[in-house]
C-alpha cells in the first residue's frame, strides 16, 4: 500500500511538470531571469527581485540590455515586452512562465 501510494505521489509530480511544459531543469532555470514588468526590466536572483541597471551576458551568449533589447549570440535583436522572461541559460518566455519558450 505504502508503494502504492509513493507511485501515485511521483506521478502526479511529474504530470504537474508535464503539464506546465516545463522540465524540472527549466523550473530550476527560472529561479533566476530577467522580466520586463511595467516597462522596466527586472532581475530576479536567488530569490530577490531588483532594477536591472546594466547590460548582462547570459550564459549562452546572449546579451540583455536594461531597456529590454535583447541580442541573440546569432545576431538577431529583439526586444522584450511586458511579462516576457529570459532565463540565464537564455530561454525566451513569452508572457512569463504562463507563456511558452520561443528557443
Amino acid at each position: 500500500m505504502k508503494t502504492l501510494i509513493k507511485t501515485l505521489i511521483v506521478a502526479l509530480l511529474g504530470l504537474s511538470f508535464v503539464s506546465t511544459g516545463f522540465t524540472a531543469d527549466d523550473k530550476e532555470a527560472m529561479k533566476d531571469h530577467l522580466m520586463m514588468k511595467d516597462g522596466k526590466m527586472m532581475v530576479m536572483k536567488e530569490g530577490k527581485t531588483m532594477m536591472m541597471e546594466k547590460e548582462m551576458m547570459l550564459k549562452d551568449g546572449t546579451k540583455v540590455m536594461a531597456d529590454g533589447t535583447v541580442m541573440m549570440k546569432d545576431g538577431k535583436k529583439m526586444m522584450m515586452k511586458n511579462d516576457d522572461m529570459i532565463t540565464m541559460d537564455g530561454k525566451m518566455m513569452k508572457g512569463g512562465a504562463k507563456g511558452h519558450s520561443t528557443k
